[in-house]
């Protein structure tokens, strides 16, 4: 009897509404800042070691962009696959 009743519980699906997305979408603004801040701060860190010429010192750079690149993708398009994905409630009985 309590196993029907938590599956029924299971089955309703929360819907967060426009707040969800309200959310969603301003974090999706923030993490692009920090993206911009996060890529300046690289280039910044590129043009102050320019003189020091230390052999693979521009693959450290360039796996700070990469990283810096790859968070702000994760981040922004965690929005939009929340809206296409839509409603992942569980069907019950």
């Amino acid at each position: 009897m309590q196993l029907a009743s938590a599956a029924r519980y299971l089955a309703d699906g929360y819907d967060p509404g426009d707040d969800g997305h309200l959310i969603l979408n301003t974090l999706a603004w923030c993490a692009s800042a920090c993206g911009v801040a996060g890529l300046i701060i690289v280039g910044m860190q590129m043009s102050l070691q320019l003189r020091r010429g230390d052999p693979g010192e521009g693959g450290e750079h360039f796996r700070g962009v990469f990283f810096v690149a790859l968070g702000c993708v994760i981040a922004t398009t965690a929005g939009p696959l929340v809206t296409f994905l839509g409603d992942l409630t569980l069907l019950g009985p």
